[in-house]
């Protein structure tokens, strides 16, 4: 079996671009998100987490990634564990809190989400979305099946949207959404990709009402955060019409299915800072913040003050 990394080089490359020899750090370069990157790892500057009265604490952002957690933390809670309760802080990626030294200390990635379990006899540290859930589906025996086979069968569509998921935001949506200029080949090739990872996953809905299988589990919450909210066309702009994802209909009832459910509602408002006011909640520190803490009531009541 080969994939494209045992194929030699083009030697036939069009006149154009050429990379150097050895590569250089442009700073700037990067588009939207020029920023942030950069090729070296570790904090920028020093600033302490904050810590809040539960056991678990979250820090993150309303990104694909970080929604997984937030679903998962809601659903464990809508299910009766009590004990899956959590503080969730923002992180604010745009603004480079993700290199602070507190963050870095548990994420040394610097990526959102990262959480702490401050209920074990050390605190522990986790870091990676897939890695948050299959750490709390453990905890609580929850939305992970006992069945070994079909327990076997959720991680392995867990883990094909840890490996799928970079083709669809950082090589899709980047080079269709955010970068500052538009490469044909480069959004060609990542589209073919998308659409090939969105038959797979329509052709697997097709015999089963949950990825994997019966049971909704973390598969679901992995895999719904990118592919069905790629399918409702909320992120990329007019993405969905592009790659036509109404064509996929299996996929399209798992995606409504799924949105419908009340924690997941609830988690996509959690550590969200764009769009409707009325969904956003940029902490959650109680299940009344849903309720009374939303942006559009938190701003209501500053105008009020004012």
């Amino acid at each position: 079996m080969t994939d494209e990394t045992t194929f030699p080089p083009e030697n036939n490359l069009p006149a154009g671009y050429q990379p150097a020899k050895v590569w250089e750090w442009k700073q700037g370069n990067g588009g939207k998100f020029a920023n942030i990157n950069r090729p070296i790892s570790g904090p920028t500057h020093d600033k302490e987490l904050q810590v809040g009265k539960h056991p678990l604490q979250l820090y993150s952002l309303a990104t694909p990634n970080g929604v997984k957690v937030t679903v998962m933390l809601e659903e464990l809670l809508a299910a009766g564990h009590s004990g899956a309760e959590y503080d969730a802080w923002l992180i604010n990626i745009g603004e480079g809190d993700q290199f602070g030294s507190g963050f870095v200390e548990i994420n040394p990635n610097s990526k959102i989400p990262a959480m702490v379990d401050r209920s074990t006899p050390k605190p522990t540290r986790l870091f990676e979305s897939g890695s948050i859930l299959l750490y709390l589906a453990e905890k609580f025996g929850a939305f992970l099946p006992k069945d070994p086979a079909k327990r076997t069968e959720a991680l392995n569509w867990l883990f094909w949207q840890m490996g799928s998921g970079p083709f669809l935001g950082g090589g899709f949506g980047h080079f269709y959404a955010y970068a500052p200029m538009k490469i044909e080949y480069a959004i060609d090739r990542f589209a073919m990709e998308v659409k090939r990872q969105l038959d797979v996953l329509d052709k697997r809905l097709a015999d089963n009402e949950f990825m994997a299988g019966d049971e909704y589990s973390i598969a679901d919450m992995a895999i719904w955060p990118w592919y069905g909210v790629l399918t409702q066309g909320t992120i990329y702009g007019d993405a969905a019409t592009y790659l036509d994802t109404e064509s996929y209909t299996n996929l399209i009832r798992w995606t409504k299915q799924i949105a419908e459910r009340p924690a997941v509602k609830r988690g996509r408002m959690v550590n969200r800072t764009f769009g409707d006011p009325a969904e956003q909640l940029h902490e959650r520190h109680d299940a009344s913040d849903f309720d009374l803490r939303t942006q559009d009531k938190l701003e209501a009541r500053g105008k009020g003050a004012a």
